[in-house]
């Protein structure tokens, strides 16, 4: 504290001021702790000092095991949340593919309906003959497979590869 302010503190309180602040040359009592002078009267640690420190440890104990267990089930709860992200994306692209190939189904079964309606005589249904194998066809391998490739879609022809 400065002394100025020390000094009107002083002359205000003197009583309080004296009993607060040692002066000059004084110094403070420090507390020390009682050694053992090994005459038998004085054993060591009380006991409820003991008792308190092993309480601590153990109190201590418990918190660090709290933790760890609490930081292993949060990494799990963490990594769990982001699978059911990943899963709930998936659900919703296979349920965006299902209505797409239901809408493809149902389109092409529409257009099996107009082409079983029209007369034998129309050219739709001349199509529907067995497919031509042109002059090259070898005998014995009429039931040979046959795949196009990927890129090789045409609009409207789904229906051809039943018969491919």
């Amino acid at each position: 504290m400065d002394h100025k302010v020390g000094d009107l503190i002083s002359q205000l309180y003197p009583a309080v001021y004296t009993q607060m602040v040692p002066k000059q040359g004084e110094s403070k009592p420090r507390r020390r702790r009682r050694k053992n002078t090994g005459d038998g009267s004085d054993s060591g640690l009380d006991p409820r000092q003991v008792a308190v420190w092993f309480q601590n440890r153990r109190a201590r104990w418990k918190n660090k095991k709290l933790e760890e267990e609490y930081t292993k089930l949060k990494t799990a709860h963490e990594s769990i949340v982001v699978e059911k992200c990943q899963l709930e994306s998936e659900v919703l692209k296979l349920k965006e593919q299902l209505s797409r190939t239901e809408k493809e189904i149902q389109r092409l079964a529409d257009h099996v309906d107009r082409v079983s309606t029209e007369s034998p005589s129309s050219p739709l249904s001349m199509a529907m003959d067995p497919p031509f194998l042109g002059e090259f066809a070898l005998e014995g391998y009429e039931d040979a497979f046959y795949m196009q490739p990927e890129n090789s879609y045409i609009p409207g022809m789904e229906w051809i590869n039943q018969f491919i």
